[in-house]
């Protein structure tokens, strides 16, 4: 394997051509929330005999534009025209078109409304009839596949308990700020869990990653269809500006490798390229501070040597690894909390902000010792690391 190359995430150089994935456009749209697709409908102003608005025009007899039924048509009995339709038909049938599952016979049936949506779910990933965006992200698949496989390991292994997400904003974009640890990525994939399955609004959170997930084979496929990109700015400021959600997590390889003996100790958050991103897009910054992650490794040596031979940034060494073989890559059942902090407004600052080195710093420290307080708090609090 190469040598990893960590790009930081306030460098403001444009990436490669080889690390953009490719764009996809389908002629599909999808509705928030429903598994399947909709096809769109072309909205149409009044014709000049009076047609609705909004109609269809695929459709046959529908009202505006050129229609060529006569306008004389026998009103029906509840006083529109034949072949008028109203908005909240309009409505029902849009709705019965987006979930393409039957409605079950009989009044139950809850299985034949899964196998219905499922069969349909594998139809549209052969024949392609779904929607991906510039960065390769496939909300339907992370909706159906990717988060269902991920829930079980949030609720019964690791019992997540998660305080605060009325802090999270239920629109528009916002930067989430959080520790990192485990030896392993988990904490980003259950902060991501926490944010959809928890939120009102069931908001997905984009994750920015180091370019050494995007150069592991499957990894990269995976990362990209979860919705994650490369922490640089360019893409955050991207996401941020289309209103997404976008987790960051500062300390990097310094944190999630970090000996065992010093958990919970935040390491150094660069050079406070997140808050630069915030303050050009005026972005919210919302500290989380989440507790449960040292543990799942506990990480007692590191070999270096063995880490510049394989080209990666540590080789853990662990209770369990690598001497038990595969089954050293098992996490400890730790007991988790993650809590969202209070938001941080940025659109208050002029936009020239963004260039003062000394404000960076002061925005910097402050969402840094409110995650560090917040997680002496929560380790106050918590009785047990695995109840």
């Amino acid at each position: 394997m190469a040598d990893a190359k960590v790009i930081p995430f306030d460098d403001d150089r444009s990436r490669g051509a080889g690390q953009r994935p490719p764009r996809r456009r389908t002629t599909v749209s999808r509705r928030k929330g429903d598994a399947a697709t909709v096809r769109e409908v072309k909205a149409v102003p009044a014709g000049r005999d009076g047609g609705a608005p909004g109609v269809d025009e695929t459709k046959p007899g529908a009202a505006g534009g050129d229609s060529s039924e006569p306008s004389g048509r026998r009103p029906r009995r509840d006083g529109r025209a034949r072949g008028e339709v109203s908005e909240a038909d309009r409505a029902g049938e849009r709705e019965s078109v987006a979930r393409q599952v039957p409605e079950p016979r009989g009044g139950g049936g809850g299985w034949d409304r899964r196998i219905a949506g499922g069969l349909a779910f594998l139809r549209r990933r052969l024949t392609g009839d779904y929607e991906v965006d510039e960065f390769g992200y496939d909300a339907e698949l992370t909706d159906q596949v990717l988060m269902s496989l991920l829930r079980p390991i949030y609720d019964k292994y690791f019992r997540v308990e998660v305080k605060g997400i009325e802090n999270v904003p239920s629109d528009g974009g916002a930067l989430i700020v959080a520790n990192h640890s485990g030896t392993l990525p988990w904490d980003g994939l259950m902060m991501q869990v926490a944010v959809h399955d928890h939120h009102p609004q069931q908001r997905h959170l984009r994750l920015l990653a180091a370019d050494l997930v995007f150069m592991l084979p499957v990894v990269n496929e995976l990362a990209r269809k979860a919705g994650h990109t490369l922490a640089c700015a360019e893409d955050a400021g991207a996401l941020l500006e289309r209103g997404e959600l976008v987790g960051v997590m500062p300390e990097g390889f310094k944190g999630i490798g970090k000996p065992f003996g010093e958990r919970y100790k935040l390491q150094r958050f660069g050079r406070g390229g997140f808050v630069s991103t915030a303050l050009r897009t005026g972005s919210p910054i919302v500290p989380c501070s989440i507790v449960g992650a040292e543990e799942i490794y506990p990480m007692v040596g590191n070999a270096k040597t063995l880490a510049r031979v394989l080209g990666i940034p540590y080789f853990p060494l662990t209770p369990t690894f690598p001497w038990l073989g595969p089954l050293g890559v098992v996490p400890l059942p730790t007991k988790w909390t993650i809590q969202f902090g209070e938001p941080i407004p940025t659109d208050g600052y002029p936009p020239e902000a963004a260039e003062d080195p000394m404000l960076m710093f002061n925005l910097t420290d402050q969402v840094r010792e409110q995650i560090q307080h917040t997680l002496y708090k929560l380790l106050v609090q918590r009785r047990s690391v695995f109840f």
